[in-house]
């Protein structure tokens, strides 16, 4: 019988579920033993889903586990390693919201300035009475979840907000959006008096020692780079739009991302700025049901039901309005909280989650967007199994 994958001990309950036994033994975990767990997880669904490639990154009390499954490109059969490229959709968001953190830390943002003090052509707009902060909230009044069509390009982009006219007034309703996070991350970079990808890539990046996470990958990468598959498994990549950089472009490997998952868990342990930087992404700012956003990442009491976190990820959160309850101040980290967001693309799926009070965190990666409840599935039994 194998011994218990835990970070202390796996639980009787979890270990009976993935291995069908009813003892229970506490022991010192390694990767064979928690490789077990997660195959037992993953491997169902990978199956069901039609997932050419998928990796598992899972941090726990600070020593990295890499579990990669399948193929990075079906013509090519490379496999999927922890140096594998993916795109990881809006999990990118966080990074935005990272870049701001670190603006406002060192000095240059505030984040109760106007949108239009910012970006000047903005004068006149709706953006007059529109914050940073409810750009960074997704609250800025009914920003639609996608640009239109003909407004997807940076040429035409600011003519769009420019004539946009706000549902509800800024600050009353949560509606998830690209063009509002897009925006945010924009004037996040003119506040730098930098390029959104400059400040991102010269100064964001290294400074979280990330050497493998890019915005648009390098000639000499692209080998690491994983094809992504549609619903019609056919190849496909992310295409430029407006504000890509900002909402959706990050493309990175599970080290990379695991790396950046251990910064979120201990920034105490950063260089100055870091540790004030990230506190700023994990103040919450208002509720909507169980969730509280912070910047970029979304935030809920821990532990947590399974479906209570599947409500939270819902499709109804992404494409429905909802009134929010604002946090008057606003909220520190909880000391007992998980911290998560989802990233899809056309051909990927990603999913990072981690508690700071466990020390354990997980991102899931995968060149399929796949249901987004199959993936708080596995992040949620991977880490109910390795906490107490």
């Amino acid at each position: 019988m194998p011994s218990i994958p835990s970070s202390k001990a796996l639980s009787c309950a979890a270990f009976s579920l993935f291995f069908g036994s009813t003892a229970c033994l506490a022991a010192v975990p390694d990767d064979a033993q928690l490789q077990a767990l997660v195959s037992a997880t993953v491997t169902p669904i990978m199956q069901q889903q039609n997932i050419a490639g998928l990796t598992v990154a899972l941090t726990v009390n600070g020593k990295p586990h890499y579990f990669n499954y399948g193929v990075a490109a079906k013509d090519t059969g490379q496999k999927v390693s922890e140096n594998t490229l993916f795109e990881i959709g809006s999990i990118s968001k966080t990074f935005t919201a990272t870049l701001a953190g670190f603006a406002q830390t060192t000095g240059k943002l505030d984040l109760s300035t106007k949108a239009s003090t910012l970006w000047p052509e903005l004068n006149g707009s709706a953006f007059d009475n529109i914050s940073v902060l409810q750009l960074g909230t997704y609250s800025a009044g009914g920003l639609p979840l996608q640009f239109p069509a003909d407004a997807d390009s940076p040429e035409t982009m600011l003519g769009y907000f420019q004539q946009w006219k706000p549902t509800w007034p800024a600050g009353s309703h949560r509606q998830y959006s690209n063009p509002s996070l897009g925006l945010f991350g924009y004037l996040t970079a003119k506040s730098l008096g930098q390029p959104f990808d400059q400040a991102m890539t010269q100064t964001l990046l290294p400074k979280l020692g990330l050497q493998h996470t890019y915005l648009s990958v390098p000639a000499e990468q692209m080998s690491l780079y994983a094809q992504g598959y549609d619903k019609d498994d056919k190849p496909v990549r992310v295409r430029p739009g407006a504000l890509d950089l900002q909402a959706y472009a990050v493309k990175t490997s599970a080290v990379d991302l695991l790396r950046y998952v251990q910064a979120n868990l201990k920034p105490e342990t950063l260089a100055s700025p870091l540790p004030q930087t990230i506190a700023n992404t994990h103040t919450g700012y208002y509720r909507v049901g169980d969730m509280t956003q912070g910047l970029g990442w979304e935030m809920y009491p821990y532990p947590i039901s399974l479906e209570r976190l599947l409500a939270g990820n819902s499709t109804e959160m992404a494409m429905q309005a909802h009134k929010v309850q604002w946090l008057n101040p606003p909220q520190p980290q909880p000391e007992n909280v998980l911290i998560n967001k989802t990233g899809s693309t056309a051909g990927f799926g990603a999913y990072v989650a981690f508690v700071p009070s466990e020390d354990v965190g997980i991102a899931i990666m995968a060149n399929k967007n796949f249901p987004i409840a199959e993936r708080v599935k596995i992040a949620h039994r991977i880490i109910s199994a390795v906490t107490d």
